[in-house]
């Protein structure tokens, strides 16, 4: 499977780097205010892939912040409630009977354990 990744990995460096040598023809980029930028279509197409890239991350992150915001608060509510839970002792109707807790190893009184 490693190789197999190998491989496909170096089948796509050489097809872009194959796209990289037969695009090195010079465009010029007409931008705003009557400026523009001269340089090769490779380098063209490589800034807007970084700049969608950049702007792509930018706008998720407010989302992926208040997601893991939320999960944090969720972690810490269920951390709250595990802590309120009943500690059983043997006078409790849901502790396992003393053969069970012989049988377990358990010497002491059953207790829930998280």
């Amino acid at each position: 499977m490693k190789y197999l990744m190998w491989l496909l990995n170096a089948a796509i460096f050489f097809v872009l780097f194959a796209f990289a040598l037969n695009n090195q023809d010079s465009v010029t980029l007409n931008l705003f205010f009557g400026a523009s930028w001269q340089a090769p279509l490779v380098l063209v197409i490589l800034v807007a892939l970084v700049l969608g890239v950049f702007l792509g991350v930018l706008v998720m992150l407010p989302l992926w912040l208040r997601a893991k915001r939320s999960r944090r608060r969720a972690a810490s509510a269920a951390a709250a409630t595990t802590t309120a839970l009943c500690v059983c002792t043997s006078t409790c109707s849901r502790a396992p009977t003393s053969a069970a807790r012989t049988a377990t190893g358990h010497s002491t009184p059953w207790r829930w354990t998280f």
